[in-house]
């Protein structure tokens, strides 16, 4: 019988959570236990628990840095732990619900990147080809390819980085405008290429407008229906939407708050708006169950032929950490226990999201905070991976620096990669 258990927090609720575990006390609801090796995995070491009261930590850590509330979804093979922090409406002191929907911003960039890849395996296209074979003269450039588009190496430039220069004013300049694709290419190509088609890895959301226009032109149809016919039916996403240009989100929703750049300036409401500056490139709306199910069952094999998956998880690195990469709209994370997981960060405005799954789809984790534009609340939220993923940390030994308060380098998290330009 699957286990279920969710945990309600507050700041002062996870530190008892902390202490308690570190006491060696049972908490209140029993975490899930490791999971047993597969049979193909057998010499390999146990999978380790997720670390709840890590994952609850990286959750009241993202609230101290700025976030109204966080919340995190993870499930594996013995059940699901649904963790929750602070309130998702702040007007209303509503707390923060673990079946509520949000804005998953880049997330979206997954969804997309299956569908055209189910039309690659359909014949419709190819990988390879110049874009311009079946958008003639859209790009200036015949050398960028389909794959350049999805894994971020076409030279586009990004538009969000001018259009958000000001955060809030760039905000409310687009918050109910409605934009086509054809106008959002527009204000990439008027802007310097970054780089020649293939050379480097480059992110832009330009990419992902583009691939938006090449679903609607091979399927003839808008970006809404093929992803509700080809993922969201197939998996049974119930809370999963792509709503444009509407700028609500119906039902029970999780409020998104951004912040201005100047410091101590009040949050900015950011849930209502089109998300039409993004469109393909990020204006899914989901939930941390769904976001659960569509990573698991994508890495599961249930979206994509094996040939194809494979193509999609071969990946490049993004930086010179070793531990950050991308495939085709997809990132790779290698964590600190070995751990390689598989998935996309989220940002947009007023809203963090983090949707990963181990490469055989039996661990997920979907989390996500209502803040923007304040990085060390992205940073903190992605500090759920690592708890989730790896397990309880060893403690560290005594050292001459440790003992007298100062972190070691190599334990400081890293920076979280931004979807969007930010001032924080």
């Amino acid at each position: 019988m699957t286990l279920t258990s969710h945990r309600r927090l507050t700041t002062g609720a996870a530190a008892t959570l902390i202490a308690a575990l570190a006491a060696g006390l049972a908490p209140a609801a029993t975490a899930s236990a490791a999971p047993l090796p597969s049979a193909s995995a057998a010499a390999t070491p146990a999978t380790p628990a997720p670390d709840v009261a890590g994952i609850a930590a990286a959750l009241n850590a993202a609230m101290a840095d700025g976030a109204p509330g966080a919340m995190a979804r993870f499930a594996g093979p013995d059940g699901v732990e649904s963790l929750t922090a602070g309130v998702r409406d702040r007007a209303t002191g509503a707390p923060m619900d673990i079946h509520a929907r949000f804005r998953i911003g880049s997330v979206s960039k997954t969804f997309s990147t299956v569908v055209l890849l189910q039309l690659v395996e359909e014949g419709r296209l190819e990988l390879d080809a110049p874009v311009n074979r079946h958008l003639p003269g859209l790009l200036p450039d015949d050398r960028i390819t389909v794959r350049h588009l999805l894994t971020h190496r076409s030279g586009l430039a990004d538009y969000t980085n001018a259009m958000f220069a000001d955060t809030v004013p760039g905000f409310e300049a687009v918050r109910n405008r409605v934009f086509g694709y054809q106008e959002l290419v527009d204000l990439s190509l008027a802007e310097p290429r970054t780089t020649e088609p293939g050379v480097s890895y480059r992110y832009s959301n330009a990419n992902f407008a583009v691939v938006g226009m090449l679903i609607e032109k091979l399927t003839g149809k808008p970006v809404d229906r093929a992803y509700e016919q080809r993922i969201f039916k197939p998996l049974k996403l119930r809370d999963t939407s792509y709503v444009h240009p509407d700028t609500r989100i119906k039902g029970l929703r999780v409020r998104g708050y951004l912040h201005p750049d100047a410091a101590g300036e009040p949050l900015v409401d950011s849930t209502e708006q089109t998300v039409s500056w993004a469109q393909s490139a990020g204006a899914v709306i989901s939930s941390p169950a769904d976001l659960n199910t569509f990573t698991s069952a994508l890495m599961r094999g249930r979206l994509l032929s094996p040939a194809m998956l494979e193509q999609m998880t071969t990946v490049t690195p993004t930086d010179a950490t070793g531990t950050r990469f991308y495939g085709l709209g997809l990132r790779r994370y290698d964590l600190s226990c070995g751990a390689q997981i598989f998935g996309h960060t989220g940002t947009v405005q007023g809203y963090y999201t983090y949707a990963f799954s181990t490469r055989d789809g039996r661990r997920s984790l979907s989390a996500v905070a209502n803040t923007s534009n304040h990085g060390a609340a992205n940073t903190a939220l992605g500090g759920t991976l690592e708890a989730a993923f790896c397990g309880p940390k060893p403690a560290p030994q005594a050292s001459a620096r440790t003992a007298s308060g100062a972190a070691s380098a190599d334990s400081a998290p890293l920076p979280a990669e931004r979807d969007l330009p930010e001032r924080h």
